[in-house]
């Protein structure tokens, strides 16, 4: 099974939900899986989430996450105010060590697709410098299947495969839109629809999500 790269359309989609359901899900398995986040900007709590997904309480917040920024705003405007700055090669190095110890390893973007990191760095080129298929995380409203399009066509620009589409139902209630996303995103993507999380689920199948 190769490692796989959770991007999300926007910022607040669900990105570290599906990945924590994931996670837990592929360790109920038996397999030896974590994901990493790469930068993190205001708190600290996806990591910790992420943590706590694999059951491991000690396990060190700098290796699952080793650029954390406490200034919540983008990642570039965050480190020129805290005075440091992101580099490609410390968030590539942080993923190889976790792949040299885990069997899968899933990689969290930092809100959107071409989120910027540091002047001519943005998430995508991490996406890209590793190498690994993406799968996209929408949050399932009004809107959803633009941002799907344009999400999966920077996807391709990069030279990535894009494996499929997670909808997740962050609201409660449920619109025409929500309930007729999934056929609409598919048909205009050609992706197919992995998995269809409704409000406050927490579980996912791993298998059927990456194979």
């Amino acid at each position: 099974m190769p490692n796989y790269f959770i991007a999300g359309s926007d910022c607040g989609v669900g990105k570290t939900f599906v990945t924590c359901a994931l996670l837990k899900d592929l360790r109920a398995r038996g397999l030896n899986a974590i994901a990493y986040k790469p930068v993190a900007c205001g708190e600290r709590s996806e990591a910790r989430n992420i943590r706590e997904a694999v059951e491991q309480p000690t396990l060190s917040l700098e290796l699952i996450n080793p650029v954390y920024l406490r200034t919540q705003a983008e990642p570039v405007m965050a480190a020129e105010l805290e005075r440091t700055s992101i580099e490609l090669a410390t968030l590539v190095t942080g993923y190889d060590k976790l792949a040299a110890q885990h069997d899968i390893v899933l990689v969290e973007g930092c809100g959107g697709w071409e989120t910027p990191l540091a002047p001519g760095l943005t998430m995508a080129d991490v996406a890209e410098a590793i190498g690994m298929p993406v799968i996209i995380v929408i949050n399932n409203r009004e809107g959803a299947a633009s941002l799907a399009k344009l999400t999966l066509q920077a996807i391709k620009d990069r030279g990535l495969e894009c494996k499929g589409i997670v909808l997740n139902h962050i609201g409660e209630e449920w619109s025409t839109a929500s309930v007729t996303n999934a056929r609409v995103i598919s048909e205009l993507t050609g992706l197919p629809i992995l998995a269809e999380l409704i409000h406050g689920q927490d579980y996912i199948d791993s298998e059927e999500v990456l194979g």
